[in-house]
This record gives structure tokens, sequence and C-alpha cells, in this order.
């Protein structure tokens, strides 16, 4: 430490010599001087490092940077958030990059559905419950009288399940539950607007009630 002192004292001097208007005290000039850092050491010198996460004004993941070689070891390596630049570590953070680089969302436009789309969904969702035969299983006394009445809820419920048709119950004409074991065609009440099949008036649900 003493040589180093020496060396500064000495080189104040020859740059006063040089420069009689040069303040001794002047920091801008003499101890940031190019000779003066060259007589402190190497602690000047910059590392170049990877950085591992996007930190600001240095840069982003991926990036190549400069820094202090004290800040490195003292923040940036313990938090691993940056890697010294050499082979091996280039190519680990580039492969770790492919992997778990975010991929592009592609953007899904909705496109809105016109009055003929909605009949058309309706037509055949109409044709559907109208061709099926809805099958049910229910406990019965000895007379074929069901234990339990089936309501439009259980209908709803069953054309859901077993046809995959969302209806709502006034969508179905049943003034009294069924009662009874047997076959059965339950009126639609649906959209008018709805062509009937040929030789129909209205549209039906056949259900079919066993004893279960």
């Amino acid at each position: 430490m003493a040589y180093i002192q020496y060396g500064r004292c000495i080189l104040r001097q020859i740059m006063t010599i040089k420069n009689p208007n040069l303040s001794l005290h002047s920091s801008d000039h003499v101890l940031h001087h190019p000779l003066m850092c060259s007589a402190q050491g190497i602690r000047y010198r910059k590392l170049e490092v990877i950085l591992t996460t996007t930190i600001d004004k240095l840069g982003k993941a991926g990036e190549t940077a400069k820094v202090a070689p004290g800040y490195f070891r003292n923040h940036l390596m313990p938090k691993l958030l940056a890697v010294p630049n050499i082979d091996k570590f280039a190519y680990l953070i580039s492969e770790q990059r492919k992997i778990y680089q975010p991929k592009e969302v592609e953007e899904v436009k909705v496109v809105k559905k016109t009055d003929e789309d909605t009949m058309k969904e309706y037509h055949t969702a109409a044709k559907r419950l109208d061709s099926a035969k809805l099958v049910l299983r229910r406990f019965s006394n000895f007379d074929n009288e069901l234990r339990s009445p089936v309501t439009k809820d259980d209908l709803v419920a069953e054309v859901a399940r077993q046809l995959f048709v969302r209806i709502e119950p006034v969508n179905l004409y049943l003034p009294t539950p069924l009662s009874s074991l047997g076959e059965f065609e339950v009126p639609l009440r649906l959209p008018k607007s709805l062509p009937l099949p040929e030789g129909k008036v209205h549209w039906t649900l056949n259900v079919k009630i066993r004893r279960k």
C-alpha cells in the first residue's frame, strides 16, 4: 500500500509540472486518471457475464453484460441472476431458453353466430329428439303403476344424459307426470319456424318407461 501511495505522489507531481493550473485535489483528473487506475490493480476491470433474468440497466435474460467483479460475486452469483460468460454456461443458457421460452399465443377470433346458424342448431337438435327413444327404468307396483311419477325435470335430465341435448321444462308439453309403465309420445314446444318432418303435425319425444 505504501508503494501505491508513493506512486500517486509522483504522478501528482508530474501532472502538476505539465499543467500548473490543475488542482491537486480534483478527483476527476487525478484519482480517476488512467495511470492511477493502472497503479491500483485489476479491481477496475469489468467482468463479462450472461444474465439469467432481465435486470434493469443491465439487459434482458440471455444477453451479456459487463459488471464489476464484486457486484457479480456478492449480488448476481448468489441469487443466480447471472453466470460467467464461458462456453459451458452459454450453451446451457441457450438450451434452457429453447425449453422454457414461452410460445406465442395464437389470436383466436370469436365468430358471432347468425340467426341462420342458430336455427340450424335448433333443427338438428329437434330432429335428434324426434327420432330417438328415451328409455327410463322405474320401480312399479303389480298394476304397472309407478311408485314415483316421471316429471318434466326427470325427462329434461334424461334427455341431457342420453341424447346430449339441452332443453328446458317449458319445451315439454306434459300436463301431468307419467305415472305408469309403457310408451308415450310427449309433444315438444319448439319454435314454429322449424320445418316439421313430412307427415307430422308437431315435434314429439318418444319415451319408454320400463320396470326396474
